[in-house]
């Protein structure tokens, strides 16, 4: 899990990987002003540096609540071994127990949809800013919880 003392190394791991180009995307837009779940952000270490980590943060989606994944940054050393999707999966796995029922994210479809992630139908979700359609993406954790979900995804 992701303490107190690992949040700047995080933050600057994810400057390095997305650059300053990362404060106009929509995703942004979702984690200004929100807090993530403490027990849902998760940490890889090397020794005590940190190389890799993943957030997942509270949203709605009309009138019903998700989870809004993002980022996930992986230290360029490190890439290429599994580790982002290793995050990924114990943050999903750690969610659902947790009670959640859909985790939603804007990502690349060929690195999530081997993680159980699968496209939004066009029009389902619309997020607050400029995103690709084809990059909206959702995990079910809950069986069910996409099917009646739609709508603006804010910030809850």
């Amino acid at each position: 899990m992701e303490a107190a003392e690992h949040g700047a190394a995080f933050d600057r791991l994810v400057d390095r990987a997305f650059g300053p180009g990362r404060f106009a995307k929509a995703s942004q837009r979702l984690r200004e002003g929100n807090t993530p779940f403490a027990d849902l952000c998760f940490i890889a270490l090397d020794g005590e540096a940190v190389v890799g980590g993943v957030r997942l943060w509270p949203v709605r989606v009309g009138a019903q609540t998700a989870v809004f994944l993002g980022p996930v940054a992986v230290d360029p050393d490190f890439r290429s071994h599994g580790l982002g999707g290793d995050l990924i999966l114990h943050a999903c796995e750690a969610a659902q127990a947790a009670g959640h029922g859909v985790v939603v994210l804007v990502g690349d479809r060929a690195f999530f949809e081997p993680l159980g992630f699968q496209g939004v139908p066009t029009g389902r979700l619309t997020l607050p800013g400029p995103a690709d359609p084809a990059r909206i993406l959702w995990r079910e954790l809950s069986p069910g919880a996409c099917e009646a979900l739609s709508g603006a995804v804010t910030v809850r």
